[in-house]
């Protein structure tokens, strides 16, 4: 008898250690009701029944959509590829859908991988930490470059110059009007900017679309490059990339009629806007590389960085027109002067820049 009882304990003990954990990867889409219900499965059939570890990624997160794509690629699974979400890989089977076929499909497929000691599917893809880190290396010098030139842009600083330029004649050189109406202006530049950059990088990501906006601003960035490039030695033949002629008369009322605080932070905002075709070329690019290779929170402070890098020159120059270092007359001059060469290094910049991720891509580090 205690023989028989010795035996069976042996049977079980060798049965349970031949199953050993297994990960199944599942993929889902806040407010997706198919991935409710399949979470549902997973939760209340597969979890209580097997030693299996459940992973799940909500697409809209970092770069879980090209996870994703890469594991369907992998599995060649066309549905997935086609229909996204829901989605789960475990051992060497993929399922998307809900019905019960599919669910039957999962629990053959997790008995099948715990009997074989099946490796993770994310193992499948051996190099995407390594490849997520050199992603990474690219975005902080990336950021810190675009905002450099994004920020020395002819046009923001010639608005700047014009409403100081107002503010000066109206102030009667009265500093502390200069200062706070140059701040103003500065910090209503910096919130819509920002604020529109952070509404942008949202929608990327809640469309699922980060993978195809990233090679969009690859080729944006080289677009822009070329262009400056050509400002350079072609100025303001064919098509220049500043604020049209035509909108110059709107800015210069916007402008010339501030002669207050509060006056200045709303022209700021209204400018800011008028501004977007020169300036928002960068910004768009640095956005679109954020939405592959960032989460929220590191976009968040990065997009705070560029901003703040981004208005630095309006800083400046608010100090030392308000402090009477020098004047908004040599200001302006001295942008004119210069306005070419900025165009240059712009140019060179973002072409390089634009050359970078697309060889990052081709090379399959994003």
């Amino acid at each position: 008898m205690q023989k028989s009882i010795l035996i069976i304990f042996f049977v079980l003990f060798i049965h349970n250690t031949s199953l050993s954990d297994v990960e199944l990867v599942f993929f889902y889409e806040t407010g997706c009701p198919e991935c409710r219900h399949v979470d549902s499965f997973l939760s209340n059939r597969i979890a209580p029944n097997y030693p299996v570890d459940i992973i799940k990624y909500e697409i809209h997160h970092s770069d879980n959509a090209g996870l994703m794509l890469q594991l369907a690629e992998i599995y060649q699974s066309e549905r997935i590829r086609e229909k996204g979400t829901p989605a789960v890989f475990i051992g060497d089977e993929a399922f998307q859908g809900i019905s019960r076929v599919v669910q039957r499909g999962i629990e053959q497929a997790v008995r099948t991988a715990l009997h074989q000691h099946a490796v993770s599917p994310l193992s499948k893809i051996p190099e995407s930490k390594e490849k997520n880190q050199t992603s990474q290396k690219l975005t902080l010098p990336a950021v810190i470059s675009a905002a450099a030139v994004d920020a020395v842009n002819p046009c923001a600083c010639a608005v700047l110059v014009l409403l100081l330029g107002t503010i000066l004649l109206s102030a009667k050189h009265e500093r502390n009007k200069i200062l706070g109406a140059g701040f103003a202006f500065t910090a209503a530049c910096f919130i819509s900017y920002f604020m529109m950059g952070l509404g942008l990088f949202h929608a990327v990501q809640i469309a699922g679309i980060e993978q195809y906006i990233y090679i969009f601003v690859s080729v944006l960035a080289i677009v822009i490059g070329m262009w400056n490039i050509k400002d350079y030695f072609w100025h303001r033949r064919w098509f220049s990339i500043e604020v049209p002629k035509s909108w110059q008369p709107t800015v210069k009322r916007i402008t010339s009629n501030i002669t207050s605080v509060p006056g200045a932070f709303f022209s700021g905002l209204a400018v800011s806007i008028l501004l977007l075709p020169c300036t928002s070329g960068p910004y768009v690019v640095i956005i679109g590389m954020l939405s592959k290779t960032a989460t929220r929170i590191q976009a968040v402070l990065y997009l705070l960085l560029y901003n703040f890098i981004f208005v630095l020159p309006f800083l400046v120059i608010t100090v030392v027109v308000g402090l009477g270092f020098t004047t908004t007359a040599k200001v302006e001059t001295w942008r004119q002067k210069k306005s070419a060469v900025l165009h240059l290094l712009t140019g060179i910049l973002m072409l390089g820049l634009g050359l970078v991720m697309i060889g990052m891509v081709l090379l399959g580090f994003i």
